[in-house]
């Protein structure tokens, strides 16, 4: 370990999120004075040049590592420099497996944004016994999803264990505020998603289960509620929609669940949806909600169709919200959970920024940081051992705190 040059390298620095991560972690170090080493890398070095002089002349001297996505050799050197590779290149299922399986070859630390389901149990099955045995930890799902998702989960269930004594068996998460946009690297992740299942009609099965992330022998049998379609949900006195992150987050949290050991139950429940509000007005919203996403999907895979969507309406790769958007974009998402006594308790996360971008990025960065400094002690890994975790299940209060602190995040009882 003593070889390491880096603590951190940025991978895909001079994407439209990379960009967005470099510029945070850059002022971040600038403001709070940690004394980690780090660098940025991609395939164009004129590229992540522009990046580096974006940042100021402070930051001139970072260093850049040119690799590409595809070669195993360059990827394979960045690794042998950094304890911790953060990466924003996706789509993940068309980019991504060459890095996660020099990461795990190589004992590398990992953790990224993505939220493609298929993917992640693709690499799963394919590397997870490998990184157990090398101790790569490795850490999808670093961003908007599935972090307060995940992370929000976790909170309510400390404050369920403190209060009651018992974990809280059946959790609902409602979307109650969301504002921001999407990034072309978002709309492509989603686009493949749905072009890879209705070519495939085993992943369409594998991706409708919703314990698909879990270890083969979780054994799981509760039934678990999807929200497909406008619904009144008395929980919280309000017409409910379907929430198009659900079936990562779902997922996540499940593999949560096992992971912990059935910290949650063995019978636990958990479903997320948007709130469109009470009465005939919220009724309305969430039958539009229903009616516009049946329509971007189905637009999605007819070919025709997908292709006038991409030239005229979607953004493209590199195009995202504005720093402005970024900055004014916000969310809070609450949680609803009940025990097998039937004792509440109810929770909220709120971010102060563009979801997928502005706070992504934020989150994203701290998960890196936290990996490498949280997670390390004398240069010697600590906490969980090599193996693809989840946010909930690497993490420990210090990054809660992170998040707090660093990352415009709050979780409160409510």
């Amino acid at each position: 370990m003593s070889t390491l040059r880096y603590d951190i390298v940025v991978f895909g620095a001079s994407s439209f999120v990379g960009q967005i991560l470099t510029r945070y972690l850059a002022e971040y170090f600038s403001a709070q004075g940690e004394t980690l080493c780090w660098a940025i890398a991609g395939r164009s070095e004129a590229k992540l040049n522009d990046v580096k002089r974006s940042l100021g002349a402070e930051w001139q001297s970072l260093p850049v590592i040119v690799a590409d996505a595809a070669s195993e050799m360059q990827l394979r050197a960045l690794c042998e420099q950094t304890r911790v590779v953060v990466s924003t290149v996706g789509p993940y299922a068309l980019y991504g497996e060459p890095l996660i399986k020099v990461c795990v070859e190589s004992g590398t630390d990992y953790c990224d944004l993505t939220g493609e389901t298929q993917w992640i149990k693709r690499m799963i099955e394919q590397y997870e016994s490998t990184a157990q045995r090398t101790g790569a930890r490795i850490v999808h799902c670093c961003g908007f999803d599935s972090v307060p998702s995940d992370m929000g989960v976790r909170f309510l269930q400390q404050h369920a264990m403190r209060q009651f004594g018992t974990p809280a068996t059946h959790v609902k998460m409602r979307v109650k505020t969301l504002k921001g946009g999407a990034s072309g690297g978002t709309v492509a992740s989603l686009i493949n998603v749905v072009q890879e299942a209705a070519a495939d009609p085993s992943l369409r099965q594998a991706l409708i289960n919703p314990y698909a992330l879990c270890p083969n022998a979780h054994g799981y049998t509760a039934r678990q509620h999807v929200v497909r379609r406008a619904e009144f949900d008395a929980a919280f006195d309000a017409w409910i929609a379907p929430f198009v992150m659900a079936a990562i987050n779902e997922r996540v949290v499940h593999r949560s669940n096992a992971l912990s050991g059935n910290a949650y139950g063995s019978q636990f429940t958990y479903d997320e949806a948007v709130l469109t509000g009470p009465g005939l007005k919220g009724r309305l919203r969430a039958m539009t909600t229903v009616a516009g996403l049946a329509a971007f999907m189905a637009g999605i895979v007819i070919g025709p169709v997908r292709h006038v969507m991409q030239r005229f309406l979607l953004p493209k790769p590199g195009e995202g919200p504005s720093p402005e958007a970024q900055r004014t974009g916000r969310y809070d998402l609450r949680f609803f959970g009940r025990t097998d006594e039937g004792q509440v308790v109810r929770v909220k996360a709120t971010g102060d920024r563009d979801p997928g971008y502005g706070s992504t990025g934020k989150m994203l960065g701290q998960a890196a940081i936290s990996l490498a400094h949280d997670l390390v002690e004398d240069g010697v890994k600590v906490g969980r051992g090599g193996g693809f975790w989840t946010p909930a299940t690497i993490f420990d209060e210090r990054f809660i705190e992170r998040l707090t602190r660093h990352a415009g995040l709050r979780f409160e009882r409510i």
